[in-house]
């Protein structure tokens, strides 16, 4: 089963999508199998961390923005080298085990959509698969 998402990402941010998440294994009935979540966009993307202290999210955000400055030799005429450098660093997609009919995430993560290139309108995808 595969269910599609929208966004509307305002700055650039990590969103917390895993309510959509848990949604959809709901929806499907599935009680054994995997989730996967999947960002078709490149420069954003999909990644599972830390959902109980705010403070991560910021953390990550300072550390990728360090990590991928927009540099005067980028020559993308777009200008968001920077956004795929970051969107291809997390990676397009997570898979999430299902048992029980609930996901099997850690105490403290959450499944993120990471917009770099905002203000736009997205999309996400969660394909739900059964054992």
């Amino acid at each position: 089963m595969l269910y599609k998402y929208t966004l509307s990402a305002q700055r650039e941010d990590l969103y917390n999508i895993t309510t959509q998440v848990r949604e959809a294994v709901a929806n499907s009935g599935i009680t054994s199998g995997i989730a996967v979540v999947y960002c078709p966009h490149t420069t954003a993307g999909i990644t599972i961390n830390e959902n109980a202290d705010p403070d991560v999210i910021h953390d990550l955000l300072i550390g990728l923005n360090k990590a991928f400055p927009d540099r005067a030799e980028f020559r993308h005429g777009e200008g968001n080298s920077a956004a795929h450098l970051k969107a291809s660093a997390m990676g397009s997609s997570a898979t999430v085990i299902i048992d029980g009919g609930k996901l099997v995430l850690g105490t403290w993560q959450g499944i993120y959509f990471c917009e770099f290139d905002p203000p736009r309108n997205r999309k996400f995808y969660v394909k739900i698969i059964g054992a």
